[in-house]
């Protein structure tokens, strides 16, 4: 009998796959999206890159800013505040508010590093960004905001 539970057992796991993965999730063909996990999801397989990200990175902590500004703001401005300050806002899967998604309200991995789902699934490299650049650091980073806080891309100054 073992070969029958051996033979079934990626068949299960597919399901229980397309189980979980919202409708929403999917893309045409029925591949699912990749989504936004949070940050916690990388930490069982890169323990000293989250433990060092968490420490170090200003941005792990990012939507504090949003919470002391929040006051002076209109809903417009704040929506404008987590485009950079959350992961993942605006985009399938990400940022939505701190009640129904409070593992993306800072800015964390998955903002330099893509959507992490498919990647937290198959541990496989390539179902992630290895290698962000300066232009995606430049996404919020722009030359008006560099005079505003002290920008040093994370790429050149030792991201984790």
């Amino acid at each position: 009998m073992p070969i029958v539970r051996d033979s079934l057992l990626p068949l299960i796991c597919l399901f229980c796959c397309l189980l979980f993965v919202p409708a929403s999730a999917t893309e045409q063909g029925g591949i699912p999206q990749p989504r936004y996990v949070g940050s916690r999801a990388c930490r069982p397989c890169h323990p000293e890159e989250y433990s060092s990200f968490i420490r170090y990175a200003r941005k792990s902590t990012s939507y504090r800013s949003v919470e002391q500004m929040k006051k002076g703001l209109t809903e417009e401005d704040l929506r404008k505040c987590y485009g950079c300050h959350t992961t993942g806002y605006g985009k399938p899967g990400g940022f939505v508010s701190v009640e129904k998604t409070p593992e993306l309200k800072n800015a964390g991995c998955e903002v330099c590093h893509g959507p992490g789902s498919r990647h937290v699934r198959t541990s496989r490299p390539e179902d992630i960004k290895r290698r962000p650049t300066r232009k995606d650091c430049e996404t919020c980073h722009t030359s008006e905001r560099i005079r505003a806080f002290r920008y040093r891309p994370m790429i050149h100054g030792g991201g984790h």
